[in-house]
């Protein structure tokens, strides 16, 4: 799905991933649409297989990470991923499908589709709708686009400048895997490659069938199929608002909106009502903890106190989270006794929502109220054992009081239920180097790099591990690990090699 103007085109590493391979259902112009999809056939199926676009996922998602607009919030994350989730478990076909949401610090109303199943959901997206059924709209929208691998075709077209994007491609990322030093230039040069915005610029007949695997998502998952006409909606009439301007919020023109539109208004007068009412409360959480962080981005902190004071008259959970967002914005200005008083405002410490006692602890921690913190995020993990936000403010609380040993033993508990999650790794190996435990430390580190797809930097980890050791077992089993990536490293190679 593109619906971004022209200046959204950042010159940071997402940009030229965001324009080489996001998914779109955008405001461009009809020229730059190509007639229909390429003929996948065996030979295309072929050069860019399910687990090739994994690991081309897995390596631009290296990169994004460093992104300073990524948002590495756990708390965000979860929820984006779990909506996500929710939708591909639920599609008719595909739902093996492994997706990743992530959230961009961005107020471009934007989303996009990377090879693999990863999505990045602009938080501007989020901070506009006004329900989890619009983002779930845009969401079901480019899982659409993933289970029906148009990500994948439009990466494959048998054209001379299709065949450079890949190549461009492959190199960057081979280049990564050769630990290269200067790999924001080689992603950069994907930016280079001849027509990219026209590479994945989709068809009509691509976006619609995204539109109507996505309803029907929605309608599975329990969401108001609705939220996605709404979302639409939205973007054509600003697009028709932007027309002409030059830097609107919108490139140009859509020329499919009015028949899109009419198409899912039909598709959903002709389908059953959906199967439940979802309407999660913590949206609204997520919601305005986005609306503060995209602040640091360009809009007047006065703005957005303003926009938080106005929805605390609205009642409701969206009032509540109004003033919780007020909290976390006074938190993150180390206005510390406001930021109690908003909790209190925002139904803490009574209210069933999670963000707010996670705010709570944070709160506690900046406060150097070591007991409070303790208490208060023992209480919560009690509370909701399976949020991996809590369980990271029940670590920050334990390693803020100097408390590594007991750190170590919960961090144990929480790999175990979140095997993938790479911050875990990370306070891990902090708390290791604290009880100078130099060897474990590293080796943590090293799960860490692995997690977030730096092999060459996991693999220098265990070597420096390795080095520490003086016992043969240990140095042993550091081997075992050692060669495992290096293996790792020499398959993605040969991978990528094909597309040179």
């Amino acid at each position: 799905m593109r619906f971004f103007k022209a200046g959204f085109l950042r010159k940071t590493l997402f940009g030229p991933l965001a324009v080489g391979m996001a998914c779109s259902f955008a405001v461009t112009p009809l020229q730059a649409q190509p007639s229909g999809l390429p003929n996948l056939g065996a030979a295309s199926a072929a050069d860019l297989s399910p687990a090739l676009e994994r690991t081309l996922g897995e390596a631009i998602m290296e990169q994004g990470r460093r992104d300073p607009t990524y948002v590495a919030d756990p708390e965000i994350n979860q929820y984006l991923t779990q909506l996500g989730h929710s939708l591909a478990t639920s599609a008719a076909t595909g739902a093996g499908q492994e997706i990743t949401v992530f959230a961009v610090r961005d107020p471009q109303i934007n989303a996009f589709a990377l090879p693999g199943g990863y999505i990045g959901i602009n938080s501007g997206l989020v901070v506009s709708s006004e329900s989890e059924s619009e983002v779930a709209g845009v969401v079901a929208h480019e899982i659409g686009h993933v289970l029906q691998r148009h990500v994948a075709r439009g990466m494959t077209q048998q054209e001379r400048s299709g065949h450079l994007l890949m190549a461009s491609m492959a190199a960057a990322l081979i280049a990564g895997l050769a630990g290269g030093g200067d790999l924001a230039m080689g992603v950069a040069a994907f930016g280079q490659a001849a027509a990219i915005d026209q590479q994945l610029g989709f068809s009509r007949q691509a976006e619609q069938e995204a539109d109507r695997v996505g309803l029907d998502m929605m309608r599975r998952a329990g969401f108001d199929p609705q939220g996605m006409v709404k979302t639409f909606g939205r973007l054509m009439n600003a697009s028709r608002l932007n027309e002409g301007t030059g830097g609107g919020a919108y490139a140009s023109t859509h020329p499919l909106s009015i028949q899109r539109m009419s198409d899912m208004e039909n598709r959903i007068r002709s389908q059953a009502a959906s199967s439940g009412a979802r309407n999660d409360d913590v949206f609204w959480y997520i919601r305005a903890k986005l609306r503060v962080m995209q602040a640091r981005s360009g809009t007047p902190p006065a703005n957005v106190v303003a926009e938080f004071k106005r929805e605390t008259t609205l009642g409701g959970p969206r009032a509540e989270a109004a003033w919780y967002g007020l909290a976390y914005a006074a938190l993150q200005g180390n206005d510390l006794s406001q930021a109690e008083e908003y909790l209190k405002q925002a139904g803490w410490p009574t209210t069933d929502i999670a963000p707010v006692h996670n705010l709570a602890v944070a709160l506690r921690i900046k406060q150097k109220r070591w007991d409070g913190a303790l208490r208060l995020s023992q209480e919560a993990v009690q509370r909701w054992p399976q949020d991996l936000g809590i369980a990271l403010s029940r670590v920050d609380a334990l390693q803020a009081a100097g408390q590594d040993t007991e750190a170590l033993t919960f961090l144990q508990s929480a790999i175990k239920k979140w095997p993938r999650e790479a911050r875990l790794y990370q306070l891990q190996a902090g708390s290791y180097e604290r009880l100078n435990q130099g060897i474990e430390a590293r080796r943590a580190m090293a799960r860490y790099y692995e997690q977030v797809g730096a092999l060459p930097a996991a693999i220098e980890q265990l070597k420096q591990a390795r080095a520490l050791s003086t016992d043969f077992y240990v140095q042993s089993q550091i081997d075992v690990e050692i060669r495992r990536l290096q293996e790792t490293v020499l398959a993605n190679r040969a991978l990528l090699e094909r597309f040179r």
